[in-house]
C-alpha cells in the first residue's frame, strides 16, 4: 500500500510542472520499461500491480537485481497510470542532466522548433534513432519530451539518443552555423529536396505542425527546402516530412 503522499507523488509526474519541478518520469508499459532500465538513465523505482507481480513474477525477479520494486494495489496503479488499458509495470526514472550537441562529429542533426504535438515529437525522436541520428536539438517551448504520450510514441528510442533543450535554439542554431555545420530548414516552398548534394554536416530543423517554421529561422537558414508534391494533398504531417528528410539525407 502506499501512503497518501506517495501516491499524490507518483501521480504528479503525469504533469510537467512536476516533472520539472521533481527531475522524474513516468515510463509506462514491459517494453519501455526494458528499455528503460538497459539504458544509462538512472532508475529509482520500479511500481507493478498486483495482477501483474501474480502474472509475471518472473520478470519481476529479473528487475530486484537491478533495482527496488514496490508491489501497489491494482486500483493505486491505475490512479497514477495515464494509459486507460494499463499493463501493470512502470518505472520512475530520474530526468538525466543535459549533454551539448557534439558539435565537432561530422554527423547530421535534427533540431526541432516549437514541435507542439506530442506524436509528432516521439515520431521524430524514433525517426532518428531508425536511421542513426544521435544528436537532436528542441526548442524548450516544444511539448515536453517526458510527457507520456511523446515518451510511447518513442517506442524507446528517448533512451538511444542524445537530445538536447535549448532555452535559445535560434543562438544555438548559430553557435553550430560556426562551427561549419549548414542550416537547412524544411517549409513548404524552398528548393527540391531530391536535387540537393547532401552532406554529413548538416542540421535538417522542422518547424511547428500549424505555422511552420518562424521569421528568425528563415534568417539563420543557409538553405530552405520543400519536398515535392505530386497529388492533391494540401500539406504532409511533420513527423512524415522529416521522415522522408531524414531518409534521404541518411542514403550513403
Amino acid at each position: 500500500m502506499l501512503t497518501k503522499r506517495e501516491l499524490k507523488y507518483y501521480s504528479s509526474l503525469n504533469k510537467v510542472k512536476y516533472r520539472k519541478l521533481e527531475q522524474r518520469f513516468i515510463v509506462e508499459g514491459i517494453k519501455l520499461v526494458d528499455e528503460a532500465l538497459n539504458s544509462n538513465f538512472i532508475c529509482e523505482l520500479i511500481l507493478t500491480s498486483e495482477s501483474f507481480a501474480i502474472e509475471y513474477s518472473e520478470i519481476l525477479m529479473k528487475y530486484k537485481h537491478s533495482t527496488i520494486v514496490q508491489i501497489i494495489t491494482d486500483a493505486e496503479f491505475l490512479t497514477i497510470a495515464d494509459t486507460q488499458s494499463p499493463q501493470g509495470i512502470m518505472a520512475i526514472m530520474e530526468i538525466p542532466l543535459q549533454r551539448y550537441i557534439d558539435e565537432t562529429r561530422d554527423k547530421t542533426i535534427v533540431a526541432l522548433e516549437n514541435i507542439s504535438d506530442p506524436g509528432n515529437i516521439g515520431t521524430i525522436i524514433r525517426t532518428c534513432d531508425w536511421f542513426g541520428i544521435k544528436e537532436i536539438i528542441i526548442s524548450s517551448n516544444s511539448v515536453d519530451i517526458y510527457n507520456p504520450k511523446v515518451i510511447r510514441s518513442t517506442m524507446g528510442s528517448l533512451f538511444h539518443v542524445n537530445i538536447y533543450i535549448t532555452e535559445n535554439i535560434y543562438g544555438t542554431l548559430k553557435m553550430l552555423k560556426k562551427s561549419g555545420k549548414t542550416i537547412i530548414c524544411a517549409d513548404m516552398d524552398g528548393k527540391n529536396l531530391y536535387d540537393l548534394c547532401k552532406n554529413k554536416t548538416s542540421v535538417l530543423v522542422f518547424s511547428n505542425e500549424a505555422n511552420g517554421p518562424t521569421q528568425k529561422l528563415h534568417e539563420i537558414a543557409d538553405l530552405i527546402i520543400t519536398i515535392p508534391k505530386f497529388g492533391n494533398a494540401e500539406s504532409l504531417n511533420v513527423a512524415t516530412a522529416a521522415a522522408i528528410v531524414i531518409s534521404e539525407f541518411s542514403k550513403p
